[in-house]
């Protein structure tokens, strides 16, 4: 049916369910209306009963710096300390140190063995190299050239590891031969 043709009966029902809506809109706004008012008065009751306890901070402790006492000694922190101690272990006749502080230092000594991947190697005019790569550069080494941090000398070279001696300090501070290796590394395909 078109407007128009509406009888005078659909008219005051369509009239009515207005009616009726809006009845219910205005109850449901007054109960709403009702429970904030009732949250309103609770919330400002509990903030009346409620007294916040704050324990306060107790005052920082003065630091009081202490001079450094033995001033003349030598700084336990020092490079002195530690080269002091070198040099008595190379006048020492049978430490294991004395003939590698006389030697100067190789390329690969400045990085640590796990550091350093076996990737492969390579027989030329019959002798053994292998190919180590660091720091995503390949070098190529061969038996008695030092790698590592500990004095490393390489003492055999073979398919898939390198063998090694390091020296070392062993608890009681006596420096010590000890062995090392470097196995070849699988490479994802």
């Amino acid at each position: 049916m078109s407007r128009t043709q509406q009888t005078p009966h659909t008219v005051q029902t369509h009239g009515a369910g207005r009616w009726v809506l809006a009845c219910a809109l205005a109850v449901a706004l007054a109960g709403c209306a009702s429970e904030s008012e009732e949250l309103s008065e609770w919330m400002e009751q509990q903030r009346r009963e409620v007294r916040a306890s704050v324990v306060p901070l107790a005052a920082p402790k003065k630091f009081d710096p202490q001079p450094y006492r033995n001033a003349q000694s030598v700084d336990p922190f020092s490079t002195q300390k530690l080269t002091v101690a070198l040099k008595q272990e190379e006048r020492a006749p049978n430490s294991a140190l004395a003939g590698e502080m006389n030697r100067r230092k190789e390329p690969l000594e400045a990085y640590p063995l796990d550091g350093m991947n076996m990737v492969g190697s390579l027989d030329r005019k019959g002798r053994r190299f292998a190919l180590l790569r660091v720091d995503k550069l390949l070098y190529q080494v061969k038996v008695g050239d030092h790698i590592g941090q500990n004095y490393g000398r390489i003492t055999k070279i073979d398919e898939t590891q390198i063998v090694l001696r390091e020296i070392v300090q062993d608890a009681a501070g006596e420096w010590i031969e000890r062995p090392a290796s470097l196995q070849l590394q699988e490479q994802p395909r």
